[in-house]
């Protein structure tokens, strides 16, 4: 059995993945809090988990993993949008709105992620179904000191917790030295944080010991995981916005609620993403959500492709050249493994690159390396180890401006350039493989030539009437 390597944030180390019970390896990601639509920032994180679960169901086979990523349906932002929708005339009651605006955003999330080729998690748990978990949580964190009520709140004592600051790396001092820490008068600490808030008739909300209220964001995971998965599980995994202050809250009451218990073992987190260089921003006109993406008429395959490029824990930068790229990447892949069986399972080198802390930058390497040498079963059963070149996503390359049979001539092209490059190495006379070259660059093909073999890849304008003279 391959081993997978990880990078845990706890331990700051690349560590060998043992899970606690290889016949139900339990992975928990932080899901969207679900008020709006999906920008392409929330996608990242969506694909990297995609993979690293395909990945365990690759090694300990797909019924022995259970991957959780829940929906946040209680939150002020969406209750904001409610009473806007309230105010504007809209019928119903306020819980109505709500929960109208809660499935129509799950049920645009779910459309716009399937289209990323991302398979669904095993259990997907929204937090209102799992108000009574976080209240009995509460009242446990209560009874050992962990927590004190006061004003209709309920607030997580941080000091309490010796190890608080240990995922991120920082003292409680230094972060209230260095963050805006809410102040208020029913805090005995600056950096204890609210578990539970009162609700006024405005607001949804349950009756609870400490009356009518909701549920602080933080305790929502930690409920919900150990409802799902227990008190010990596998791998929490989440974007590296939510380190501090979600994920180190999220360790301190499960910790402090469960004490013989290891929560999460090993700790994954993506990098943010940029576009075209610049941090994403509606200000700058640079802000997309998932679906404008797919609007524009890019792929969604070809959206993962890109992501997939960057290794999760570097700050990746969409562009549109990248996608463009990655566009004409697939378009041949596609085509090389048309009415192709794929192998039974991947070669063992492309897994490990894999295994290496979710090398996927590596492993597209690879798939350039078994496209060149026209390994067609082998590229197709990696490719789809990766979720790309898979049924689900089959089919956008034939409404485009290619045919399937126009890529089969760009592949009888490669194959002849090749044929060429070899007999000139030996003869020393390129002037058949500069001849060939040069028809392909006119007729719109960008030729790649290296040690490692040769790529052609379509062009924005292709003139198939002179490539086909050079056949």
């Amino acid at each position: 059995m391959v081993t997978i390597r990880l990078h845990n944030t706890a331990t700051r180390k690349k560590e060998d993945f043992v899970p606690l019970d290889p016949l139900n390896v339990r992975m928990y990601v932080c899901g969207p809090t679900v008020y709006d639509r999906a920008h392409i920032g929330n996608a990242r994180p969506v694909i990297v988990f995609d993979v690293l679960y395909r990945l365990l169901r690759h090694v300990y086979g797909a019924g022995h993993v259970t991957y959780v990523r829940n929906f946040t349906d209680v939150d002020d932002k969406i209750n904001a949008e409610a009473l806007r929708r309230k105010a504007a005339g809209a019928p119903g009651t306020l819980e109505d709105l709500i929960r109208e605006r809660t499935e129509e955003t799950i049920r645009w999330y779910h459309q716009d992620m399937d289209a990323l080729g991302a398979l669904r998690p095993d259990k997907e748990p929204r937090a209102t179904e799992f108000i009574g978990a976080m209240i009995a949580m509460i009242e446990g964190l209560i009874a050992r000191g962990h927590a004190y009520a006061k004003d209709g709140h309920v607030l997580f004592r941080v000091r309490s917790y010796k190890d608080y600051g240990a995922l991120s790396g920082r003292s409680v001092d230094d972060m209230i030295a260095g963050a805006r820490v809410e102040v208020a008068p029913f805090k005995e600490d600056p950096m204890d944080f609210v578990l539970w808030k009162p609700s006024d008739a405005n607001l949804p909300g349950w009756d609870s010991p400490w009356g009518r209220g909701r549920p602080g964001w933080h305790i929502e995971c930690s409920a919900m995981s150990y409802e799902l998965l227990g008190e010990s599980f596998d791998i929490h995994g989440g974007g590296i916005d939510l380190q501090f202050p979600h994920h180190e809250n999220e360790i301190a009451q499960s910790h402090c609620a469960h004490p013989h218990g290891a929560f999460a073992r090993y700790w994954l987190h993506n990098e943010m993403l940029q576009v075209e260089g610049k941090k994403m921003s509606k200000s700058l006109g640079n802000f997309f959500t998932v679906r404008d993406l797919l609007e524009q008429g890019w792929p969604g395959e070809v959206i993962r492709f890109v992501y997939l490029q960057t290794h999760y824990s570097k700050p990746m930068d969409w562009t549109e050249e990248k996608a463009r790229q990655a566009e004409a990447t697939l378009r041949k892949w596609r085509a090389q493994t048309a009415g192709v069986t794929p192998a039974a399972t991947p070669p063992e080198h492309v897994v490990a690159m894999l295994s290496d802390d979710l090398n996927t930058a590596g492993m597209i390497a690879e798939l350039h390396q078994l496209s060149h040498s026209h390994d067609q079963p082998n590229l197709l059963a990696s490719a789809r180890l990766l979720g790309l070149l898979t049924e689900e996503l089959f089919g956008w390359t034939e409404e485009s401006r290619f045919s399937g049979a126009d890529l089969s001539i760009i592949g009888d092209l490669e194959r002849r350039l090749i044929a060429l490059r070899e007999t000139a190495k030996a003869t020393k006379d390129f002037s058949g493989v500069d001849a060939l070259k040069a028809g392909l660059i006119e007729a719109g093909l960008e030729v790649r030539m290296s040690k490692a073999g040769v790529e052609l890849v379509p062009g924005q304008e292709i003139d198939m009437s002179k490539l086909e003279t050079l056949l």
